[in-house]
């Protein structure tokens, strides 16, 4: 793939979403998850048939991820549970940020143990108020990030040594030395830092070459970045401004689905952009991504 080259998406789903984030390819059932936080529900795409439903919930929710047994593990602000995509029923499991109810979740995803990594945020986006965890199969968590302004995109590389994390508000995408053993993490240094003029780091993902493929809120793109040298490789502009997160998806995981936002956009720029709050999907990225990750569910 050339430098600086632009990539080309288009519309997957017209949808009103106030916050739509967090996309989950589901390999199993060919389809896509994603959440609309202030919207309060998740929403479940099965791709080929075009079929799209919503499960409502009773709080913001953050993001999910995929568990081993079909079910979905989701992160309310009440706490994270376990959820039924056929009906809907939750189950509780762990509450981390119990003490804290000016904070919510925000973005997670599983590391390639199948550990649940879950960050926080203040409510009114109060600077320092976010944190990090490391949620194991039985509920137990281990602190990992503290003092952070919104807790945002994660992604492993593919020989599970090296760890990225985002905080947004810094606009700064973190590395670390990651033990798959442990979870534990170390030598934190900078990776990317995006320019003002291209927005705010949100969601992530990574592809086959372990470059990061990061959703810019308020830049109008997904831009593929080379964590070892820093530079924006390529971009993906998108008709909405508040791009959220990004995955890939389809049968060869090469098709690259977008979220995005319509929150706080006033009037004119809602005209402006009408399709803010939809998911997009760019089919030729020219790169490839990998299967999620599964929580495992103990029985």
């Amino acid at each position: 793939m050339p430098d600086s080259s632009i990539i080309p998406c288009e519309l997957a789903f017209r949808s009103d979403c106030l916050l739509a984030e967090g996309p989950v390819w589901d390999s199993r059932s060919a389809s896509l998850y994603w959440v609309d936080i202030e919207g309060k529900c998740i929403h479940h795409l099965l791709v080929n048939r075009g079929l799209h439903r919503r499960i409502a919930v009773d709080s913001m929710v953050g993001a999910v991820v995929l568990c081993t047994n079909g079910d979905l593990l989701g992160a309310m602000h009440s706490g994270l549970v376990f959820i039924n995509p056929s009906s809907g029923e939750t189950t509780a499991f762990a509450h981390p940020e119990k003490a804290f109810p000016k904070n919510r979740y925000n973005d997670g995803k599983c590391d390639p143990a199948g550990r649940w990594w879950i960050g926080t945020m203040s409510l009114t986006e109060a600077p320092g108020a976010g944190n990090l965890y490391m949620i194991d199969k039985d509920g137990s968590h281990v602190h990992q990030l503290g003092k952070l302004g919104i807790s945002n995109g994660l992604a492993w590389t593919a020989d599970k040594k090296t760890m990225y994390f985002i905080d947004t508000p810094a606009r700064i995408v973190w590395a670390f030395d990651y033990d798959n053993d442990t979870g534990r993490i170390g030598n934190r240094r900078v990776a990317i830092t995006v320019p003002e003029k291209e927005g705010y780091p949100d969601g992530m993902t990574i592809d086959n070459e372990d470059m990061l493929w990061i959703a810019h809120w308020d830049g109008w793109q997904v831009g593929r970045w080379n964590p070892h040298t820093g530079k924006k490789l390529a971009s993906i502009p998108v008709p909405a401004a508040r791009v959220t997160c990004c995955t890939f998806g389809g049968t060869q995981l090469s098709d690259l689905y977008i979220t995005t936002a319509s929150t706080g956009l006033n009037t004119e720029q809602l005209s402006a952009q009408p399709l803010a709050g939809s998911v997009f999907v760019a089919g030729k990225t020219g790169s490839t991504g990998r299967d999620a990750i599964r929580f495992h569910r103990m029985e």
